[in-house]
């Protein structure tokens, strides 16, 4: 019965439109009081769940993102990208998915990166005769890879979820591969779906513009070398390189670039600290659900549920991905990852899949949920800025949504895509 009240209530809170970290919190208090339990269990459950060292990261990596954005490094992105792949036809779509590639490098939010890029991609690729709901796909999907980037606050959340069986350094390593699996897919998508609409190819600028506008944009790039680099190296933990990132993005931006004043350096301030406030608060409340879904046994019973379907590995695998696909759609990013891990990471890894490998999926399946509605978070800022209505935009998502499905296929079925990289260093 207790279990009961736990999903009734959570699943009800959503289908009745009360933000996540709500319709968790209630479930789980509504569940504690079922119990006879004090309420001081809950609080003491997030404060626990807030106060691990590690979440220090979270907070560097979101301000370093807000620091770029508003230094301008988003300009310069643009610019490069523009000019290696802009003469190509539907080469301004390119041109988005290369930026969007390179600024979620650097942003670590897919989020940050439609608000960034697509402030400036979608209102140009409008000017040029492309449709607008083109231009909004190709932002908000180029932007999902950003969560597999090495400066992902959401590799750290999906690290802690996992009950320390995952490490920053090998979720870095494991996502290069499907993140240049993804950047590929989108590019090919984008073209073809240019090329069937007929937009016309622009003119390459010459390669001294080239490399002009690629040196004008390696040194906000370079912050991602910093962080694996240093990750890897062992020259500094997740946590001094999230330090490291943010001191080298206000030297980068006041001294180098020059472009961030004092009032986009307040302004990243607050995004950053209202940004790591939501994603603690949520980190501290879906702690006290997960204990409540261990104390009830709920991987168990899904995991035998599944069972009876199938004792094939790849059917599981599939079923699993189905799962969080449906959980995606009601949840935000963070929020999936914090409700998803706890439990399907036990089934998967019962059934041979690596913790790492099944890091990628979850990162990958939860960038869905920020695509699709109701939840959509990065779908409903590309559709605002595009000004085109959401029922135009989703009419025309499936060649993306079907380069992200086969890009997630292949990092379930062939574990090498996500696992090659940190096997070779072992």
């Amino acid at each position: 019965m207790a279990l009961i009240i736990l999903c009734a209530v959570f699943v009800g809170g959503l289908v009745l439109g009360m933000p996540v970290i709500f319709a968790i919190g209630l479930s789980s208090i509504a569940t504690v009081l079922y119990e006879g339990l004090p309420l001081a269990v809950v609080f003491q459950r997030m404060a626990s769940g807030m106060g691990t060292f590690s979440f220090l990261t979270i907070p560097f990596f979101i301000f370093t993102g807000e620091l770029m954005m508003y230094g301008g490094i988003a300009d310069r992105i643009i610019r490069s990208s523009k000019a290696m792949v802009g003469h190509v036809r539907g080469g301004l779509g390119m041109t988005n998915v290369v930026a969007c590639t390179m600024f979620g490098g650097v942003s670590g939010s897919p989020v940050a990166d439609v608000s960034a890029m697509g402030s400036a991609l979608i209102p140009l690729m409008k000017r040029e005769g492309i449709d607008a709901d083109y231009a909004v796909n190709v932002t908000t999907y180029s932007s999902l890879v950003g969560a597999l980037m090495p400066t992902s606050h959401n590799m750290i959340i999906y690290s802690l979820a996992a009950g320390g069986l995952v490490s920053m350094n090998a979720l870095i390593m494991a996502g290069a591969i499907p993140a240049l699996l993804l950047t590929i897919a989108n590019v090919l998508t984008a073209y073809f779906v240019a090329r069937s609409r007929g937009y016309s190819r622009g003119e390459f600028p010459g390669w001294t513009e080239v490399w002009r506008s690629l040196a004008a944009a390696v040194p906000g790039l370079f912050i991602i070398v910093i962080i694996v680099g240093g990750i890897l190296s062992g020259v500094f933990t997740a946590a001094e390189a999230g330090a490291v990132a943010v001191l080298y993005a206000l030297l980068l931006t006041i001294f180098v670039y020059r472009s961030l004043s004092f009032e986009n350096f307040l302004k990243a301030v607050a995004k950053a600290t209202k940004t790591t406030g939501v994603v603690l608060l949520l980190i501290g409340i879906s702690t006290m659900f997960g204990y409540l879904m261990s104390i009830y046994g709920v991987a168990d019973i899904v995991g035998e549920a599944l069972s009876h379907v199938s004792t094939q590995p790849w059917v599981i695998f599939i079923l699993v991905n189905i799962a969080l696909f449906i959980f995606g759609i009601f949840l935000d990013m963070a929020a999936h990852i914090l409700v998803c891990t706890p439990i399907f990471l036990p089934i998967v890894t019962q059934y041979g899949m690596d913790p790492v490998q099944f890091g990628i999926i979850v990162l990958l399946n939860s960038t869905i949920g920020l695509n699709t509605p109701p939840v959509g978070a990065a779908f409903y800022l590309g559709c605002a800025i595009g000004e085109v209505p959401v029922s135009k935009v989703i009419r025309s998502i499936w060649p993306f949504m079907v380069a992200l499905w086969t890009t997630l296929m292949i990092v379930t079925l062939i574990p090498e895509t996500s696992m090659f990289i940190q096997d070779l260093f072992r």
